[in-house]
């Protein structure tokens, strides 16, 4: 054998010997459990696979070989009841470090509750109560809350619309649907309007005439409708069968494709608040947008978007301390600030919640139009 066969040789031993280093330093790499808790199944599913739709998105764009995340995901059934149930097992036989978890705002609460006991952090990415994390060390959110987004619908309507009257139909089972009707209802009296009546309805409803003829009979220049689309695509319907004029509002539990499924084209000329615009032309939201085109084959609605940002800001928080403790977590989350998100830049507050912008589109055929963006500084 030469030199240049031994020194070639030898090479090939410190490169090889260089890999099982590589090799043998990614397997002890930080590995860290993180809790998914979403409604997979029961009525509000549509939202809870969108979400997860939106962290699996994220979970696969991960770039870190020293940080392992493995996912553990619960099913809520969309209950309360399993909501406490799911959290209960990821935090005590589980033992996850952190929570993804629920975008309905009941089923958070719930959720919440024990998790704060516990001592092991939150995220929701579209439980918008404002209970959710109000006086809560360890709960945070991606999503904008009720008292912004009530308060960005009233004005809208009084501002833009120059509404003088408005009825409410609220969901009297929603936690999400008090929280705004309330918020809305004070905002726009404020504003010089009149609230001529609140009209209940429940998530077991399947017809909504009798509210409905009370609106034909009133004529409001403005009905707001904070539901979800099951009951609030009946309702825009049996609204335009009957002839009602008044404009229709509502909040981001509309934004979804299923709601125009149902409306049938009455849902053309309302107006919903929401948490990004899949039309933006920012580079990181069309690359979201055609990115989840590609891996779905459907656009992202706004909680597969907030499910992306909800991973990215643990993800993100998580690179920074490279720790699996949950309290150096929490107070990772606590600092989250100009966050670069999909639904906007993100800074936590004092209370766990976002400091963003809301969206507000028109329904359009085939479409939705974009009307404004309102930052919190401005409602």
């Amino acid at each position: 054998m030469n030199f240049f066969s031994k020194k070639y040789n030898n090479s090939k031993v410190i490169v090889s010997l260089f890999s099982s280093f590589v090799i043998s330093f990614n397997a002890y790499a930080l590995e860290i459990k993180v809790g998914v808790l979403l409604p997979l199944t029961g009525s509000q599913a549509f939202y809870g696979k969108e979400a997860k739709n939106g962290i699996d998105l994220a979970f696969k764009e991960m770039n870190d070989p020293d940080i392992k995340i493995k996912l553990i995901v619960e099913d809520t059934q969309s209950t309360p009841l399993e909501a406490a149930k799911g959290i209960n097992k990821l935090i005590t036989s589980d033992r996850v470090s952190v929570v993804i978890a629920e975008v309905i705002s009941s089923n958070a609460i719930a959720a919440a509750a024990i998790a704060e006991k516990a001592k092991v952090p939150i995220i929701s990415p579209a439980a918008t109560n404002d209970a959710v994390t109000l006086g809560k060390k360890y709960i945070f959110r991606t999503c904008f809350i009720d008292s912004f987004q009530g308060v960005v619908m009233a004005n809208f309507a009084s501002k833009n619309l120059n509404a003088k009257t408005a009825i409410i139909l609220e969901d009297s089972d929603s936690d999400y649907s008090k929280g705004l009707s309330d918020n809305f209802s004070s905002t726009f009296e404020k504003s010089g309007g009149k609230i001529l009546k609140t009209l209940k309805y429940s998530q077991k409803d399947t017809t909504f005439t009798a509210q409905l003829g009370d609106v034909r009979k009133i004529k409001p220049d403005v009905v707001f409708i904070p539901g979800f689309h099951q009951q609030v695509g009946v309702i825009l319907r049996e609204s335009k069968d009957l002839q009602i004029k008044s404009k229709m509002l509502g909040g981001d539990g509309w934004f979804t494709p299923e709601l125009r499924s149902i409306a049938k084209g009455a849902e053309i000329g309302g107006y919903t608040s929401t948490h990004y615009a899949t039309e933006s032309h920012e580079p990181k939201v069309k690359s979201f947008v055609d990115s989840y085109f590609k891996r779905y084959n459907a656009s992202p609605s706004a909680h597969a978007a907030l499910g992306y940002d909800s991973f990215n800001i643990v993800y993100q928080s998580i690179k920074k301390i490279k720790s699996e403790n949950s309290e150096k977590i929490t107070e990772a989350l606590s600092k989250v600030k100009d966050f670069n998100g999909i639904t906007g830049s993100i800074t936590m507050d004092k209370n766990h919640n976002p400091i963003k912008p809301a969206v507000i589109l028109e329904y359009v055929p085939n479409g939705y139009k974009f009307i404004t963006s309102i930052s919190p500084d401005a409602k």
